[in-house]
């Protein structure tokens, strides 16, 4: 990996990384440019998919990361015997790896195209319908809601001002008698 050298706002000097072949739209070379230039076409709603790190995001860390210690436990005093233990432990692990993976090579791919659709139909309704809905609305109020703010202001503040100053000349004292 090598990159083009820059310095921060504290003066640090950092190399921004670049891929020595570029990625798989914007190639450096131009034997892998013409290389891919029929891949593209079909490439073009695919990025790069990290097959070691499944979740950049982090958004199972809490949920799914249930391991045999975390199902089952022996307090002291109650152990069952060590090769008991250790089958069942490399039972529950094998068997959740395992089912995990017929699970998901059977409704995998069905889940994922039911979940694509749904998004591309929320996606579209936000986009085509509830943007334009709430930009209309804020369009046609802002005429109402100048009205109204000069109605509150032109009746509502004499009225409280004139309140606080009658209200304003009353004092209190409180005494505390044993």
């Amino acid at each position: 990996m090598s990159g083009t050298k820059y310095v921060d706002s504290e003066g640090f000097l950092y190399t921004a990384p670049v891929r020595e072949q570029g990625n798989i739209y914007k190639p450096n070379n131009k034997m892998m440019a013409d290389e891919l230039s029929e891949k593209a076409v079909h490439d073009v709603h695919t990025k790069e998919i990290d097959l070691v790190n499944r979740d950049p995001k982090h958004l199972n860390d809490d949920v799914v990361k249930i391991d045999f210690e975390d199902v089952i436990a022996e307090p002291e005093g109650t152990h069952s015997f060590d090769g008991i233990w250790k089958a069942s432990f490399t039972t529950f692990t094998v068997t959740k790896y395992w089912f995990y993976r017929l699970l998901s090579a059977i409704f995998g791919i069905p889940m994922a195209l039911i979940w694509g659709i749904y998004f591309a139909i929320l996606s579209f309704l936000h986009i085509w319908a509830v943007v334009p809905c709430i930009r209309s609305y804020l369009i046609e109020i802002q005429c109402i809601s100048r009205v109204y703010s000069i109605c509150i202001h032109t009746f509502c503040d004499p009225l409280f001002e004139a309140v606080g100053k009658m209200f304003s000349s009353i004092r209190f004292t409180v005494r505390k008698e044993i």
